[in-house]
C-alpha cells in the first residue's frame, strides 16, 4: 500500500516517513496505530494523532458529525489519556474512535469494565506498585527486561485472570532468572547481534578495557613512537623490546601477546609501533567477539523454559498497559457499563466529566427506553419513554448546555466502547451526532453555517441524534421559532432523536405527538447571592428564566447607592415583591452593604 492512499499523507509527509522510517516499517506504525514511531519520524503529535484515527477508524470517524461534537471527543480522549500508565498507552488512547461495530464494542466494554474492577480491588500500596513498574517499563523504553519486571509486578499485586488472563501460568521463579539475564543485555537476547551489558561478565569486561586502552594508543602510534625512542636505544631490537613493554604495561596485556602481534617484516621503526598497535586492536576485537558471543549464549541458556514467558510478557504488557490505564480512567470518574440498545438514549443520575463536584447528577432521555418507573427514581426524575424529540428551557446558568454535553459525552464514549458518567444509562446506536453550542453572533453568516452544519447530517440515511443549542441566539426570536419548529418535525419525520434548547417554548406552533418540553428552574439565590438551580429537568413543564433572581443578586452586589437604585429601578418592573422576596430569602437587607457606600 502507498503512503499517499492513507487520510492526511501527502507527498511531503511520505516523503519524510519513507526518509525515516522506510514504507514498510511506516505502514506498520500506521496500522498499529504507532504514535510514537511517527512523532520521532518528525510529525507533530496531533496531527499523527489525527492520521491513525482516520487510518484505524475511517467509519466511526463519520460519527462526529459537527465540530463541537469532535470537541467533546477530543475533551473525553484526553481526560482518558491522563490516567495512562505508560505513554504508549497515551497514544494508544488518543487514537481511539466511534466503532459502528456492535461486537467490537461489547468487546471493549467487557475488558474496559473488568479492568475498572481490578483496579478498584487493589489497595492503594498494590497501586502505587503497579504505576511504579509501568513507569520503570517507559523509562526503559519498554526493553524485554522491563516487559518482563512489569508483568512479574502485575502478577505480584494479583491482576491475573478475566481480562489479564494472558499473564495467568506465567513461571514467577523463571521470569526472575530471565529478568536477571536480560539486565545483563543491551537489546534482545534473540537479536543476532545482542550486545552483553557492562558488568555481565568479568572476563569480558577485562577485554573490552584492554581493547579500549590498545584502540586509545593505536589512535596515537606517533607519540608511542616518541616515547619508547630514547637516545639509549642503539638498535632496532632495543626498539622493538621497549614497544612491547610499553604497550603491554598501558594496556595491561602480557607482553606475550603483544609480541604475537608484532609485525617480522617492519620497514622502520614507526611502521612496527603502528602495525604492532592494528594486530594488538584485530586480535583483542576478536577476543571480546569470541567471549561475548560465549556469554550470550550462557545467557540465553539461563532463560531456558522461560523463553516462552518471556515472549508472552513481552508481548502483552503493552497490551494490557491501555487496558489498566482505561480501567483506571473508568474507577476515577466512577463510570458505568451502558446497556446497548437500537434506539434510544436515557441515563439516570448521568454526570458530565468535565464538570468539577459537586455535580447534581441529572436524569434524562429521547426516544424509547426502560429507566422509566425504575425503582430509585421519584416520578419527578423518571424521564418519558417514546418521545423522539424533547425541547429543553429554563433559567440562564441552569445547566442546560451543559446538560447537551453530557449527553453527546455519553453517547461518544459508549460508541467507543467505554463505560459512562452515570448510574445507569441506555445507549443507541448512532450514525452521527450533531451536537451545536450557542454560539453569541446575530448574523445572516451565522445562521447560514449554523444550517449547513446540522441540517445535512440529519436528511442523510442512518440514525442521528441531534443536540442542538439556543437557536434566537443568532437570529431574531420570531424567525429562530420558525426555524425551531422546522428543526423538530424534520427531526420527527426522519426518525432521528433529538434535543433543543430554547428559551422560546411559549412561541412555538404545536409539536409533534412524539415532542415533549422539558424545564430546568431556578430557585432563587444562595446566602452567598449564588444562584440556587435544580438542574434536574421537569418533563413535560416549560422552565422560567426567572430574571428576578439575577436582577436581586445585581441589587445585592451593587457598591454604589446610585447604581444599586437603578437596579432597584429594574427590580419594579421585573416584580419588586418577587425580588425583595429573593433577597429575604438569602437573608440579604441593604444594611449588609453599608460600608460600601460609606
Amino acid at each position: 500500500m502507498r503512503l499517499e492512499d492513507y487520510w492526511g499523507i501527502g507527498p511531503k509527509t511520505s516523503e519524510l516517513l519513507t526518509a525515516e522510517l522506510g514504507v514498510e516499517r511506516a505502514v506498520e506504525a500506521i496500522e498499529s496505530a504507532d504514535v510514537r514511531a511517527l512523532v520521532d519520524a518528525g510529525l507533530h503529535r496531533g496531527r499523527a494523532t489525527r492520521i491513525l484515527r482516520r487510518a484505524n477508524g475511517e467509519a466511526g470517524m463519520g460519527v462526529l458529525a459537527t465540530g463541537d461534537t469532535r470537541e467533546v471527543y477530543d475533551d473525553l480522549l484526553t481526560l482518558a489519556a491522563g490516567y495512562a500508565l505508560t505513554e504508549h498507552a497515551a497514544d494508544r488512547i488518543r487514537v481511539l474512535t466511534p466503532s459502528l461495530d456492535r461486537d467490537a464494542i461489547e468487546a471493549r466494554l467487557e475488558e474496559v469494565v473488568a479492568a475498572r474492577d481490578a483496579w478498584r480491588s487493589l489497595d492503594d500500596d498494590a497501586r502505587e506498585r503497579v504505576v511504579g513498574a509501568f513507569t520503570a517499563y517507559d523509562e526503559a523504553g519498554g526493553t524485554d527486561r522491563a516487559a518482563v519486571e512489569t508483568a512479574i509486578a502485575l502478577r505480584e499485586v494479583g491482576l491475573t485472570g478475566g481480562t489479564f488472563d494472558a499473564l495467568s501460568g506465567l513461571d514467577d521463579d523463571a521470569l526472575r532468572e530471565a529478568a536477571d539475564a536480560l539486565g545483563n543485555v543491551r537489546g534482545s537476547l534473540g537479536d543476532d547481534d545482542v550486545e552483553v551489558a557492562p558488568g555481565a561478565d568479568d572476563e569480558l569486561d577485562r577485554l573490552r578495557e584492554r581493547l579500549a586502552a590498545a584502540e586509545e594508543l593505536a589512535d596515537s602510534a606517533f607519540d608511542v613512537l616518541e616515547t619508547v625512542r630514547d637516545g639509549s636505544l642503539r638498535d632496532f631490537e632495543a626498539l622493538e623490546a621497549a614497544t612491547v613493554d610499553h604497550v603491554a604495561t598501558e594496556t595491561g596485556v602480557d607482553p606475550a601477546t603483544v609480541r604475537a602481534a608484532a609485525p617480522d617484516d617492519a620497514l622502520d621503526a614507526a611502521d612496527f609501533v603502528s602495525a604492532t598497535l592494528r594486530g594488538l586492536v584485530d586480535e583483542l576485537s576478536a577476543a571480546v567477539d569470541d567471549r561475548e558471543a560465549t556469554v550470550a549464549a550462557d545467557l540465553r541458556d539461563r532463560i531456558g523454559d522461560a523463553g516462552g514467558d518471556v515472549d508472552r510478557a513481552v508481548e502483552v504488557v503493552s497490551d494490557v498497559a491501555v487496558d489498566l490505564s482505561l480501567g483506571r480512567f473508568a474507577a476515577e470518574y466512577d463510570l458505568v457499563r451502558p446497556r446497548l440498545v437500537e434506539d434510544g438514549l436515557a441515563v439516570r443520575n448521568a454526570r458530565s466529566p468535565f464538570v468539577d463536584d459537586p455535580v447534581q447528577p441529572v436524569s434524562y432521555a429521547v426516544g424509547t427506553h426502560s429507566l422509566a418507573g425504575d425503582a430509585g427514581v421519584s416520578n419527578a426524575e423518571s424521564p418519558p419513554t417514546g418521545d423522539r424529540v424533547s425541547v429543553l428551557t429554563g433559567a440562564n446558568s441552569g445547566g442546560k448546555t451543559t446538560l447537551l454535553e453530557t449527553l453527546c459525552a455519553v453517547t461518544l464514549l459508549a460508541s467507543m466502547g467505554l463505560p459512562v458518567p452515570a448510574e445507569e444509562a441506555e445507549v443507541g446506536s448512532f450514525d452521527r451526532i450533531v451536537f451545536h453550542r450557542r454560539h453569541a453572533s446575530f448574523n445572516a453568516g451565522v445562521l447560514e453555517s449554523t444550517l449547513r452544519s446540522v441540517v445535512p447530517p440529519l436528511v442523510e440515511e442512518g440514525r442521528t441524534l441531534m443536540l442542538v443549542d439556543e437557536f434566537e441566539a443568532i437570529t431574531e426570536p420570531g424567525r429562530a421559532a420558525d426555524l425551531l419548529n422546522g428543526l423538530v418535525d424534520l427531526t420527527v419525520d426522519r426518525g432521528a432523536l433529538g434535543v433543543y434548547v430554547t428559551h422560546l417554548a411559549e412561541d412555538l406552533s404545536p409539536l409533534p405527538e412524539t415532542a415533549r418540553i422539558d424545564g430546568i428552574f431556578a430557585e432563587g439565590l444562595t446566602n452567598d447571592l449564588e444562584l440556587r438551580v435544580d438542574y434536574q429537568p421537569r418533563f413535560g413543564t416549560v422552565g422560567k428564566s426567572t430574571p428576578e433572581f439575577i436582577v436581586s443578586r445585581l441589587v445585592a452586589n451593587a457598591t454604589d447607592r446610585s447604581v444599586r437604585g437603578g437596579f432597584e429601578h429594574l427590580a419594579a418592573a421585573v416584580g419588586e415583591e418577587a425580588v425583595q422576596r429573593t433577597l429575604s430569602d438569602a437573608r440579604w437587607t441593604p444594611e449588609d452593604d453599608r460600608s460600601a457606600d460609606d
